[in-house]
């Protein structure tokens, strides 16, 4: 499948305005697969405009995605703020080409800060078919611990979206963390990040799509962009079988535990 990351600078935008420059980068690509930024239809440093912003998962901003899924033929992964009952969670879904779910993954790990006052942590790992692939979603953070990619991996995965909101005091975790993974998993990591300032934060962009070998296809760089790679399931095999990890996880950590 062809896949694409938009890499979005929405920066005092609101939720219609990014919609718009959504739309205007599915007309550039003839995309299988698009990936938007972590709480891309607030905004991640917005303080309590989280609250009002936020909907549920079939909400309205829900239902102007699946109305572009289907218009350009492509399944999108967004994040937004949802809000399930009096909870609130940092939460991803993707919308298939036929304008239905496919999937909805509630961050598991909030890290210290204001996600904490505002957001309830997810509990479940989130895992769905799509284009003959088997993928998972994370959230920023939840990248970020070995444990999480390598427990996708071991459930199948061949392919990790990782919707993002990386400010530019953390360059390391684009540039060796998010490899990293992807090598030491061998699977596709597609890490979708913001660009420009934002209250706050100044993003640090530099979305990437990595190959299971741990090399960038495509890296954008500091400014609003789209950047493009063709995903396939035989280099997750010939990885997989050249670093056997996954295999030999099991066996090392009886060793470690003994």
């Amino acid at each position: 499948m062809k896949a694409g990351i938009f890499q979005c600078a929405g920066g005092g935008l609101t939720p219609e305005q990014r919609l718009e420059k959504l739309a205007l980068n599915l007309e550039q690509q003839a995309l299988d697969l698009l990936v938007c930024p972590e709480l891309f239809t607030s905004g991640y440093a917005v303080g309590d405009d989280l609250l009002k912003l936020a909907e549920t998962v079939d909400g309205s901003f829900a239902w102007r995605i699946s109305q572009l899924a289907q218009q350009h033929s492509t399944a999108i992964v967004y994040g937004y703020p949802e809000r399930h009952a009096d909870t609130l969670y940092n939460s991803a879904a993707c919308i298939g080409a036929d304008g239905k779910l496919l999937a909805n993954h509630r961050k598991l790990m909030l890290p210290p800060g204001f996600e904490e006052d505002y957001f309830t942590a997810g509990s479940t790992p989130t895992l769905f078919e799509f284009g003959g692939l088997r993928c998972a979603i994370l959230i920023c953070y939840d990248a970020e611990y070995p444990e999480a990619v390598r427990a996708m991996a071991l459930a199948g995965a061949q392919v990790v979206i990782v919707p993002t909101a990386l400010s530019d005091s953390w360059p390391v975790v684009a540039r060796r963390v998010m490899p990293a993974r992807a090598f030491e998993n061998g699977v596709w990591l597609l890490y979708a990040n913001h660009s420009g300032v934002e209250g706050a934060v100044s993003y640090l962009g530099e979305s990437c799509i990595v190959e299971p070998n741990g090399q960038d296809v495509a890296r954008a760089g500091a400014g609003e962009g789209l950047i493009t790679a063709r995903i396939d399931a035989e280099q997750v095999v010939a990885c997989q079988d050249r670093l056997p990890y996954l295999r030999g996880v099991a066996g090392l950590v009886g060793k470690l535990n003994a």
